[in-house]
This record gives structure tokens, C-alpha cells and sequence, in this order.
């Protein structure tokens, strides 16, 4: 059985160790305002093109500010958002973190290829735990299951400053309405943004910690 992204049901994009065999391939993404040269492979998120909800959320994305220093990219596959924000600010470290090892990997290597050295490759847990972000933009892993997806934005939006957002794209069909809803119970202010190919478009400000009720 495959998935929607091409990858076999016995190995998912969210393995920490993915048992694909490796088979390697060139993707290009080409924007408006830039042009990246990228290697993706079996065992990573939408190995064989780049996913349409991160080529619409990175079609959509405002302009970075300047006085934006910190960025992550949560689960960040082989690189598509991590390097694109990264060209896009120069003046940020981009974290671009995920537990699959063969995504970070690739992640790296896309990142020196690109000549893009504000990127910072990592392991969830490696991550220093004083570390914030001015913004999150992420094609989440919904796939993981609706608890565990909350947990993890539970914990990567509550290491957002004060005045920080982020930047969600998820399918509808996935749940991008009921994410929606779950996150304003948390007391987040969400914005809903247009749909394209049956992808929601989500910024997100989360609520001060002492704010947020329990789940």
C-alpha cells in the first residue's frame, strides 16, 4: 500500500531509522524569488516532488522581518521550507529539526549545496532547551495521530517568544479545521488563510503559557 506521498506503509516519513532502501533524486524548487537545488530520498517525506502544501505555503508566506532571528522548522523532511526561509532572511539561524536521521541528512547536504549556512540541522532533543523562536513554519506530521500532533505543537508553539507566531499548512482532509479549532481552545489566535488543492493555510499566535487551559 502506498501513501499519498509515495512511500511504502512499512516505512513512514516520521521513522526515526526509515527501512526504505535509499534511492536518491534531484527535485528542484523553483518560487518566484528563488531557485533551490534539492536531493530527496525513499523513507522522507514526499520523496518524489515536493509536497503542493509546502509549495503553497512557501508561495504564501509573508515576508520575513528583519529583527526576526530565530526560525524553526518543525519536521523538516529533506529541506524545502528550512532552506527557502533561510535564503529568504539571511539574518536568521534556521532549526530545521526532525527525528527521521536520513531527512536530517539530506536536510544538511541540501543546506551546503545551496550555499544556505544560516540553517542548523538537529534532532528534536538536541535542541537547546533555553533556545526560542521568533516563528514556526511547518508542514506538520498530521500523520502521527491527532494526540501525538498536539503534543508536539504543544511543545514547539509554547518555545515561541512573546509576539511570535507560526505558519501551519495541512490538508482539510487531514484536519486542518479541527487543528484549527483544538488550537483556539488553547487560546491561540488563528487565522485562517485561503485554500489551494485541498490545503488550509494556518497562522497561528499561541496564548501565554498561563493562559492556556489543559487539554
Amino acid at each position: 500500500m502506498e501513501s499519498e506521498t509515495g512511500e511504502s506503509s512499512a516505512s513512514h516519513y516520521f521513522d526515526p531509522s526509515p527501512s526504505a532502501e535509499s534511492d536518491p533524486r534531484r527535485l528542484e524548487l523553483t518560487l518566484p524569488d528563488l531557485h533551490l537545488d534539492l536531493v530527496a530520498d525513499k523513507g522522507v517525506f514526499a520523496s518524489s516532488s515536493i509536497d503542493p502544501g509546502t509549495r503553497f505555503l512557501l508561495h504564501r508566506l509573508p515576508p520575513i522581518p528583519a529583527d526576526m532571528f530565530t526560525v524553526l522548522d518543525l519536521g523538516c523532511g529533506y529541506g524545502p521550507i528550512a532552506l527557502t526561509v533561510a535564503a529568504r532572511a539571511p539574518q536568521a539561524d534556521v532549526w530545521a529539526i526532525d527525528v527521521n536521521e536520513r531527512a536530517r541528512s539530506l536536510a544538511e547536504a541540501n543546506a551546503i549545496r545551496n550555499e544556505l549556512l544560516n540553517v542548523k540541522v538537529a534532532h528534536p532533543d538536541d535542541v537547546p532547551d533555553e533556545l526560542r523562536f521568533d516563528l514556526l513554519v511547518s508542514n506538520p506530521p498530521v500523520r502521527i495521530g491527532k494526540p501525538a500532533l498536539h503534543a508536539l505543537l504543544d511543545q514547539w508553539l509554547g518555545r515561541l517568544r512573546p509576539n511570535g507566531r507560526a505558519w501551519l499548512v495541512v490538508q482539510k482532509h487531514l484536519g486542518s479545521d479541527s487543528l484549527g479549532r483544538w488550537l483556539e481552545h488553547r487560546s491561540a489566535t488563528v487565522r485562517r488563510f485561503g485554500s489551494r488543492r485541498g490545503y488550509r493555510l494556518l497562522e497561528v499566535e499561541p496564548a501565554a503559557p498561563e493562559a492556556t487551559p489543559d487539554p
